[in-house]
């Protein structure tokens, strides 16, 4: 999604409000690029495949990590023991996930993808990141990478 050439640098890219105090505000610049890629998300994932952001992230984090546990993820993405578990029910009542008794521990499960869950994930994450192509087609390749890579390190800079 191409910026109007027209348009100052300082002021919103829709709407055209100012936004010359906001300009160097990090929180406020994710919150604007977010809504690129949740429209991106939407179109190419939610929408056709009937999965939630959240959803599509803990299928591709079980997917990539098989075996992993509920406890785990819900470190990895800071979320509550509650919250994660209510998404692993969707996931597994669709038939995407499966969970596998831990072999000592009985309190403890193992999840993995099904063939459906491993099939939907890989063709979602083929859609979105064609998606995002698209809409950021303003960034040079070189620029898409570097701010991959910036983005992922304040994401490091969590506390654990």
């Amino acid at each position: 999604m191409p910026r109007n050439k027209n348009a100052p640098l300082d002021a919103t890219p829709a709407g055209r409000l100012v936004e010359a105090s906001l300009h160097r505000v990090f929180g406020y610049q994710l919150a604007q690029a977010t809504i690129v890629t949740d429209a991106v998300f939407a179109e190419q994932v939610g929408g056709p495949h009937e999965l939630r952001p959240v959803e599509y992230t803990v299928l591709a984090l079980i997917h990539e990590n098989p075996d992993v546990s509920a406890a785990r993820l819900a470190k990895a993405l800071a979320v509550t023991a509650p919250n994660i578990a209510a998404w692993i029910d969707r996931l597994e009542k669709r038939g995407l996930i499966r969970r596998i008794p831990h072999a000592t521990d009985r309190r403890a499960q193992h999840l993995r993808t099904t063939p459906a869950g491993a099939t939907l994930v890989t063709k979602a994450t083929q859609s979105v990141l064609k998606g995002e192509e698209e809409a950021l087609a303003s960034l040079t390749q070189g620029e898409l990478m570097i701010l991959i890579e910036l983005l992922h390190k304040v994401a490091n800079c969590r506390r654990a």
